[in-house]
């Protein structure tokens, strides 16, 4: 948001519906996961997007989106599940497309997405919130939000009853000990009506 008394020299407003808890969640990542792996977790004004390590910016950075807190479980979600040499690349070296996808565009970004949200909804609920996927296509083909749901449910249920990926282990952990929330079994997964 704009100061629009200072039309010469804008500045910055702070949005109003930032989660107050986005600081924290910045600082538990990063003392976390800086360390160990020179990443930092950073509130972005824009579109979110990785950046590996570069010239100008000695750590990797996961930017999430206009300072939104699921944007950033989102994000840390899809770092969880990269691999050292997709971590070397932008974005992971993924290539994204965008909302108005057709309906096999978006049944491919389903089946992509699966994964990520089913450790964002592990996030969430190390946090003691409520989830909802998301589908992402607002002005595309009409998604099944449903099936997708069933589908990141499903595997969400397979990583309780076996493994998260390490970095997620570890950061769900983080989470439950800091908001003090309890270990994850099918008895803790709900979610918003579908």
């Amino acid at each position: 948001m704009l100061n629009v008394n200072s039309v010469d020299n804008p500045v910055e407003q702070p949005c109003l519906d930032v989660d107050p808890e986005v600081d924290t969640l910045i600082d538990l990542f990063n003392q976390t996961f800086y360390p160990r792996f020179n990443t930092k977790l950073t509130r972005g004004k824009s579109e979110p997007i990785y950046l590996p390590a570069d010239d100008t910016t000695p750590h990797c950075r996961i930017v999430f989106a206009h300072g939104f807190f699921s944007s950033a479980l989102h994000e840390i979600a899809h770092w969880c599940i990269a691999g050292a040499k997709r971590r070397e690349l932008e974005d992971y070296g993924y290539w994204y497309c965008p909302d108005g996808r057709n309906s096999e565009q978006q049944r491919a970004f389903e089946q992509a997405e699966v994964k990520p949200q089913a450790i964002e909804w592990a996030f969430t609920l190390a946090l003691g919130r409520k989830f909802s996927v998301s589908t992402d296509n607002l002005n595309g083909a009409e998604p099944d939000r449903k099936g997708f749901t069933l589908a990141v449910e499903k595997q969400l249920l397979t990583y309780i009853g076996t493994s998260f990926p390490p970095r997620a282990a570890m950061f769900i952990e983080v989470l439950q000990q800091h908001f003090r929330t309890s270990q994850l079994c099918s008895r803790t997964i709900y979610r918003e009506a579908i």
